[in-house]
């Protein structure tokens, strides 16, 4: 209705300037004389400009004539398609006209004017094969998402447009949540390039979703043969894959391929440590200790970890303490200054008892890398030498609110696993995880801070002992080597108590033992 009017507007105006304009030419003094020969003709400067336009509109229908016979002489010498070409020059000239606005307004986001001037160039153009595929993008910018569909739908029709239409049908799945069909068409687009890397990296991220490792493996060979992965990252992912495989197998109770497959995990990335944990594991079953051995010893050399630790364990489950702190120097010789391999050791002293040497392992990590499990190895330790009740559950303190240490984390949102897992269980993403820090949430902080008064308990209530064992003896913790502990049991056992540090708790414990 708006645009109406403006029209109307417009249109009288015009009439209004040509008769403004056409007046003010009457009023001009003067004339133009034209002579030809013996002929003279005086125009006023109305007549004259009138007779500028006729004869300009002269020259151009003279043109279009003498176009015309042209393609009617060609006609008639033989080409058949003059005089089709003739009359749909114009109309091939319209439509790349609207095709060529479609396109700039579809770049600038005015959708809606795309749109127009797709549908104004199908009417001019037989090329459906762009002009559909104008209006796809123009509606899928839109939001028409049914017209978007219907476009892509005509494109398959089309030998030369049917992989657009599919991968455009492909996106439309995935942003509805349907990965069943998304997958059907992603595979379906793979078949027809296979060298696309957008296809290679959606179905293989559907394919590791859906868990089928060995088309993943496919299309990941698919990648690395049409140069799209490198040769190194594209044997790192194999593994993963390998391993995700076998542990399929493990899970189906297959047991002798889900060996053979986590020890080609292994081959295939031995710094690998889920792949060198579930190998070492497959050649503990098959009572080959050597073999785990020494694959825990070639992926610890690469990267010290917590799992590689607990597997190595695992070896020989019912060895007495001396006798595994002799057996672990096997991996404790690598990297002895690294901060796992001071943690392992620390918690294997731990477990002999023998709590001078634990300390000196632990050296001041529980100061420089506090987390939740070197301040409870040193809370161990102080409990082990005979500190007072005050000095440990200072340490317990802080473990309630410290960090977690390393865990899984993805590289790409940041989500939390407790264990490795090929995809991430938060955003979907392949091959993300990393064994890196991972600082406490803001929830378990916020809870940590409303509850350590209940559970460090008041440093001047007296603690109880059991009966018949000294505190050194009763709190000195046995951790599995290698894995996280847990926080230890005293920390759930102590009353209601203000927050202290380690220092200043002692000396309010020993100013209350005066007072006493």
């Amino acid at each position: 209705m708006l645009w109406s009017l403006v029209k109307i507007v417009l249109f009288v105006l015009i009439v209004a300037a040509a008769t403004m304009f056409a007046s003010y030419l009457l009023e001009l003094d003067g004339s133009v004389r034209i002579a030809i020969g013996s002929v003279e003709y005086n125009l006023n400067t109305l007549t004259a400009v009138i007779s500028l336009l006729v004869l300009i509109l002269a020259v151009w229908v003279l043109i279009k004539l003498l176009g015309l016979l042209v393609a009617v002489l060609r006609f008639i010498n033989g080409d058949e398609t003059a005089m089709s070409r003739y009359f749909d020059r114009n109309r091939e000239r319209k439509g790349y006209q609207a095709v060529r606005d479609g396109m700039i307004a579809l770049a600038s986001g005015e959708s809606r004017l795309a749109m127009a001037k797709a549908q104004k160039a199908q009417k001019y153009l037989d090329s459906p094969e762009l002009t559909t595929l104008l209006i796809a993008q123009a509606a899928e910018q839109a939001g028409d998402r049914k017209k978007a569909e219907d476009a892509y739908k005509a494109l398959l029709a089309d030998d030369r447009t049917r992989f657009v239409g599919v991968r455009g049908i492909m996106k439309q799945k995935l942003s509805d949540g349907d990965t069943e069909t998304a997958m059907k068409l992603a595979e379906k687009a793979f078949a027809l390039k296979p060298a696309h890397r957008e296809v290679q990296d959606t179905l293989l991220q559907l394919q590791a979703q859906k868990e089928d490792w060995k088309g993943a493996r496919a299309t990941l060979n698919a990648k690395l043969r049409h140069g799209a992965l490198p040769r190194d990252v594209h044997k790192r992912r194999d593994a993963v894959l390998a391993l995700s495989e076998a542990k399929g197998v493990f899970d189906e109770g297959n047991t002798i391929e889900a060996r053979e497959a986590a020890i080609e995990a292994n081959r295939l990335s031995p710094d690998l440590i889920p792949a060198a944990v579930m190998a070492a594991r497959s050649y503990i079953a098959q009572d080959k200790p050597k073999y785990a051995t020494r694959v825990l010893k070639k992926a610890w050399e690469v990267h010290p970890h917590p799992d590689l630790a607990a597997a190595f364990a695992e070896i020989e489950p019912d060895e007495d303490p001396k006798a595994r702190i002799k057996r672990y120097r096997a991996l404790t010789k690598s990297h002895p200054e690294h901060r796992e391999t001071r943690l392992l050791l620390a918690e294997l002293y731990l477990a002999d008892e023998d709590f001078p040497e634990a300390r000196r392992a632990l050296g001041d990590l529980a100061v420089e890398s506090p987390d939740a499990r070197t301040l409870s190895i040193m809370a161990a330790v102080e409990r082990g030498e005979g500190k007072p009740d005050a000095v440990v559950r200072g340490w317990l303190t802080r473990a309630v609110s410290a960090s977690r240490g390393p865990q899984w984390t993805c590289e790409k949102c940041g989500h939390v696993h407790g264990e490795w897992v090929p995809v991430c269980t938060n955003c979907g993403a392949f091959d993300t995880l990393a064994w890196r820090e991972a600082p406490a949430s803001e929830f378990s902080t916020l809870m940590s801070s409303a509850t350590l008064p209940l559970i460090v308990g008041k440093l001047d209530e007296p603690r109880a002992e059991p009966s018949g064992q000294p505190p050194a003896q009763q709190a000195a913790p046995h951790p599995a080597p290698a894995q996280e502990p847990a926080m230890p049991e005293a920390a759930a056992d102590v009353p209601d108590a203000e927050i202290l540090p380690p220092d200043e708790a002692a000396a309010r414990s020993e100013g209350s033992a005066r007072k006493g």
